[in-house]
């Protein structure tokens, strides 16, 4: 029998082009993203399995910052080395980035002009593509009593204590039944990839993430330079925020608007509209560096802010994930890894629930809207993008 040709190495030109894919038809937030890529990279692709999917996702979860962003940067970190995960960010990055810097120089009444229909719609659609990844997830991850209990009671856990900290202690939660009572199931599932990074490098990393959080401050008091002010704003959110994309919100307005860089409604006005956009939140950042007053502003300014509040995120996925690795190598601990993918579906399944769900369904016709995107997505299998642009363009043009 031949054997099986090697797998063909990709670049950091093909991981910057299909996370651009991802900037440009990523719609929905944070736990949509999740699914996206799911369907992207382990579906499609193959770049990861299910299994690696869930284990860098629940590392993604205990880190400060985007979690989807940093899935993003550890899949490139993965496939083509650190600049794979450069390639990454900046692919999914882009297109919101710049919408958001060219959205600081026009008029802030967009709705009023378009009507908010298609915002509802495009909102219908990421709820299914969520409800379609929480159904593949489970088939793969949540098999078995034990796993189902663990991704059952995590959702319903999480459902009635939300928030960063409890999502953190259920990870740890399932984590630790894993290590209890799934080391046997999990002994067939070995580490997926080799490390993208050694660990002296890892090492730096974290330094130079630490460095920058203490530095940055003091270097911008000492010489007085507006830009390393924003700079160490933007760092010092992107190291500090846990929960994801929403959380940025009130720990950038505590920054930005009590120290008067910009006012209160070009702030939420800004926020508004980057829910309207593909790819991260955190996008938001280019927004507000190129509409305050404080430091260097437009594209500049937007830049720096962009940058900076996603630098932390880069730094901690090189940092972390080689020592991540190597615990996985250890029987007991791949049991724990599958204890953390069957909680990892509970998660997803929260999150469904709050806030996609809780914040989408306004009416009754909505859960009949969402069926049918789940069966466009699950039994047609149209891609994600056309469920998406149909339902905004349908619904934009019924609720305007």
């Amino acid at each position: 029998m031949d054997a099986a040709p090697p797998q063909k190495a990709v670049t950091p030109l093909e991981v910057f082009l299909a996370f651009l894919k991802q900037g440009l038809t990523a719609f929905g937030g944070p736990v949509a993203h999740l699914a996206y890529f799911r369907r992207e990279f382990v579906e499609r692709r193959g770049w990861v399995s299910d299994a690696a999917f869930a284990d860098l996702l629940a590392l993604c979860h205990f880190l400060p910052g985007p979690a989807s962003s940093q899935l993003g940067m550890a899949i490139g970190l993965r496939q083509a080395g650190l600049a794979g995960a450069l390639a990454a960010f900046a692919g999914f990055t882009l297109p919101a980035g710049a919408a958001m810097i060219a959205f600081a120089y026009l008029a802030p009444d967009l709705e009023t002009r378009f009507g908010s229909g298609w915002i509802h719609g495009l909102k219908i659609a990421a709820a299914a593509v969520v409800l379609q990844a929480l159904v593949q997830m489970a088939r793969s991850l949540a098999v078995g009593p034990v796993r189902a209990g663990m991704a059952i009671g995590a959702a319903a856990g999480l459902i009635l204590s939300g928030g960063p900290v409890a999502q953190v202690a259920a990870i740890l939660a399932g984590g630790a039944f894993g290590w209890a009572l799934l080391r046997d199931e999990a002994g067939e599932a070995p580490p997926d990839e080799a490390p993208a990074v050694d660990t002296g490098s890892a090492a730096i990393s974290l330094a130079l993430f630490a460095g920058l959080l203490l530095a940055l401050p003091l270097l911008a008091a000492l010489l007085a330079n507006p830009g390393l002010a924003l700079a160490s704003v933007f760092y010092r959110t992107g190291a500090l925020v846990f929960g994801g994309g929403h959380v940025v919100l009130p720990l950038l307005e505590s920054e930005v608007v009590a120290r008067g860089w910009l006012d209160q409604d070009t702030f939420l006005s800004g926020y508004g509209a980057v829910q309207a956009l593909p790819g991260p939140l955190f996008s938001f950042a280019g927004f507000v560096g190129a509409a305050q007053s404080f430091g260097p502003r437009g594209i500049v300014g937007g830049l720096i802010a962009l940058f900076a509040i996603f630098l932390p995120s880069l730094l901690l996925v090189v940092g972390v994930l080689p020592f991540w690795d190597r615990l996985k190598k250890d029987a007991r601990a791949r049991g724990a890894l599958a204890g953390v993918g069957a909680v990892v579906v509970g998660l997803l399944g929260a999150a469904l629930w709050d806030p996609v769900l809780s914040t989408t369904i306004e009416r009754g016709s909505d859960w009949a809207l969402l069926a049918a995107a789940f069966v466009f997505l699950a039994v047609a299998r149209l891609p994600p993008w056309l469920v998406v642009v149909g339902f905004a363009t349908a619904t934009g043009a019924l609720l305007r």
